[in-house]
């Protein structure tokens, strides 16, 4: 059976550690000199996908080198844009950005919309979500603007009931009104819910590691987020000081492209990422 108090422990121990690498920051005070080339933090799918194609075919004739930097987790790529290693970063929504900047007192912001990744709820075991046990486990994202993107799916898919006028983007467990199969919330660390699948009953997974673990919110899941006034967006993100900056203004031109918005279009032509606008 699943050891929530193992794989939840290392969890939060990871999250801990990773907040305590991003304090004092400083959000990047000082604007970076680029000269033509950006480097860009970025998870791998599909945001490293999108980048590296902009850099194979559309960044030359823009006048723009891109190197690109994959990270695995969702505080890193901050941190790293935060204190300089970077120039900007790309994998996250904007309430996301929020909830970080208000943990760890930076002034990163966005630049650009790109993509939306529908939120699915998955299962290695039930078929339909009607076949999710009474008392089954449901991991979630364990950040705040997950864990409430999270409810607001379980919400939507009729598994509780939040209670009237809750922001689903703040939404907490104190938040729900009802939950008729006493279900239990598992929150882990975003990056270790695909592979939690096997021990708990069902999981939210985000977009970018269900399509590393070869799931589509489209093909695979129980219920996913409709794309219809969806506001998670994915952004390209730097420091306030940068958000001028000539070749991070550019790179932004291109990932809002007629040719960004069709390579997504073909690559994920089942609904798994689409473009913002």
């Amino acid at each position: 059976m699943f050891n929530r108090r193992a794989l939840l422990g290392g969890s939060v121990a990871a999250a801990a550690a990773l907040a305590l690498t991003a304090c004092g920051a400083d959000g990047g005070s000082e604007a970076t000199e680029t000269n033509g080339t950006i480097v860009v933090a970025a998870t791998p799918v599909p945001h490293a996908d999108i980048l590296n194609f902009i850099a194979d075919n559309l960044a030359e004739d823009a006048g723009l080198t891109i190197e690109v930097e994959e990270f695995t987790d969702y505080v890193q790529p901050n941190v790293a844009t935060a204190d300089g290693s970077v120039d900007a970063n790309f994998f996250q929504t904007e309430p996301y950005l929020e909830e970080y900047n208000t943990a760890n007192g930076t002034d990163l912001v966005t630049v650009a919309a790109v993509h939306i990744e529908p939120l699915g709820l998955y299962s290695a075991s039930a078929a339909s979500i009607e076949e999710i046990p009474d008392g089954g486990q449901i991991a979630i994202p364990g950040d705040g603007s997950n864990g409430g993107r999270a409810l607001a799916l379980l919400a939507d898919a009729g598994l509780i009931t939040l209670a009237e006028g809750v922001d689903a983007t703040l939404a907490t467990e104190d938040d729900i009104a009802e939950n008729p199969k006493n279900l239990e919330f598992v929150p882990l660390e975003a990056a270790q819910l695909a592979a939690s699948l096997p021990d708990v009953d069902a999981a939210v997974i985000n977009g970018n590691y269900a399509l590393e673990a070869d799931l589509s919110p489209a093909e695979d899941a129980l219920h996913s987020e409709s794309p219809e006034g969806n506001p998670y967006a994915n952004y390209l993100v730097t420091t306030a000081a940068n958000a001028e900056n000539e070749d991070v203004q550019k790179l932004a031109e291109l990932l809002q492209s007629d040719e960004v918005k069709q390579f997504i279009l073909d690559t994920w032509a089942d609904g798994s990422v689409i473009p913002a606008s």
